[in-house]
């Protein structure tokens, strides 16, 4: 019969079983509940709500159930619905009528809110550490490619040219937002709900806090209704998870651009490439791809559960046992896409030539041909136009703006002078363009030691 069972008649149909265990999926929380029920026991003990006697057998029982899941000796039960029956079932099979004293002053409604809680956290630090991970190397990068000039885009015509450092350091500041993104989450994920019972407490003299604390968490949940109806802490997780599959998805978008032939900006690493079963000649950005495909999958993760809470009443309802498979599979992937990422970033090959070359075409000076103009005292309306009619006069003879002799230009503006080339020249086109957060050398260096800055505070 089940721990439950003492209300009912008849046994629950066995395809209902089947549709209503979850054990299939949450037994990946078996750590995370079988620390929270150690910590509860501990307190029901220290309360005289059990003996001391009891507690330990509890905690040393729960002990050797936690090894051998680890160790791969636990087949769970079916019947047993969740991880939480699971482990309750095997204590009472272990230890006796002690076991059976353990969901004193519990439900599972709050059990399940703490173990998925503790599982947030986990999940946090550990994206929190491969987006750190990715940072450094960020910054690494730039500091290699301060000087690799390369044409900044707008809609993916060439635009202002700016450097390789300043163009990585755009996703340094992504990534940044996304681990304080992270760490505001987490805030409010470190609240303890144990105590909450099923949605109204308790009779019996919990002590709340001394469980949050041996749990590590910052504080208890205020409201008990709540304490087992909220999931925003995970919709707000897999939001955060989302941005940041997004902000990969667009990296990954760029290098598989730029390694095409069209743009040979790149060249991608053997081990982070594949080929074709019938072209000999390919070398594909899988991995880049399927980082980028599997920004819906954690989208879909997003909406999902954004869905499956939007009409529920106070206060839990089977509805929400749909929270955890989102959480598990996006966890894994973007932990997965994260690390991966990573190091086919660190392998990349940046060709600093064709980069160069790049710049230097579709006019990526002109704006600054018109700038100088202004500076001769001309309007910039009327800079605009004029410039916009000698890079007309250049797609017409198949020349550059530094390709045109000083007579050209003259044709263009009597205030034009040899100084010209000089103010459009690469170099000057990125250096001059020291305002704070611009692409000049000086400010991507300073960019550069305000992330190092940032980053040593999270250490």
């Amino acid at each position: 019969m089940k721990l439950w069972g003492g209300r009912f008649e008849k046994a629950t149909d066995a395809a209902v079983d089947d549709f209503h265990s979850s054990i299939h999926f949450d037994w990946k929380l078996y750590e995370e509940d079988i620390h929270g029920s150690m910590a509860h026991a501990r307190m029901l003990a220290k309360q005289g709500i059990i003996t001391d006697a009891e507690g330990e057998a509890i905690v040393k029982g729960l002990e050797g159930i936690l090894q051998d899941i680890a160790a791969g000796k636990v087949e769970f039960s079916l019947a047993a619905e969740d991880i939480h029956m699971n482990v309750e079932t095997l204590l009472i099979g272990r230890i006796g009528e002690a076991g059976k004293k353990l969901h004193t002053g519990r439900s599972r409604n709050d059990q399940v809110a703490l173990d998925v809680r503790l599982y947030t956290k986990s999940a946090i630090d550990e994206i929190t550490g491969d987006l750190v991970t990715l940072e450094n190397l960020l910054l690494k990068l730039a500091e290699e490619h301060l000087d690799t000039m390369m044409p900044g885009y707008t809609h993916l015509q060439k635009a202002q040219p700016i450097t390789l450092a300043h163009h990585l350091m755009a996703y340094f500041q992504m990534f940044r937002r996304d681990l304080g993104r992270l760490s505001d989450c987490k805030v409010r994920t470190d609240e303890m709900p144990l105590g909450a019972g099923a949605l109204a407490g308790t009779t019996y003299d919990l002590d709340r806090e001394y469980v949050a604390r041996q749990l590590g968490f910052a504080r208890v949940t205020e409201n008990s209704l709540d304490s087992v109806s909220d999931r925003d802490f995970v919709i707000e997780f897999l939001s955060a998870a989302s941005l940041i599959m997004m902000h990969l998805s667009r990296f990954c978008e760029e290098l598989v651009l730029w390694s095409t032939q069209e743009f040979s900006f790149v060249t991608m690493d053997d081990g982070y490439a594949t080929g074709s079963s019938i072209m000999p000649q390919k070398k594909n950005p899988d991995v880049a791809e399927l980082i980028r495909g599997k920004s819906g999958r954690v989208f879909g993760h997003l909406m999902g559960l954004l869905t499956t809470m939007k009409g529920l009443p106070l206060a839990y309802n089977k509805d929400m046992q749909e929270d955890k498979e989102p959480l598990f599979d996006a966890h894994s992937n973007l932990h997965k896409c994260l690390t991966t990422f990573t190091g086919m970033l660190a392998t990349i090959t940046f060709r600093k030539d064709v980069m160069h070359r790049g710049a230097l075409g579709g006019f990526a000076n002109a704006t600054d041909f018109a700038d100088y103009l202004v500076r001769k005292g001309i309007p910039f309306r009327d800079a605009h136009e004029i410039t916009g009619k000698a890079v007309l006069y250049c797609i017409k003879h198949e020349k550059s703006l530094l390709d045109l002799s000083a007579e050209e230009l003259k044709d263009f503006s009597p205030l034009i002078g040899e100084d010209l080339y000089g103010a459009i020249s690469l170099e000057t086109c990125v250096n001059e363009r020291k305002v704070y957060g611009g692409p000049a050398k000086v400010q991507v260096e300073q960019a550069i030691v305000n992330g190092r800055a940032f980053m040593a505070k999270l250490s």
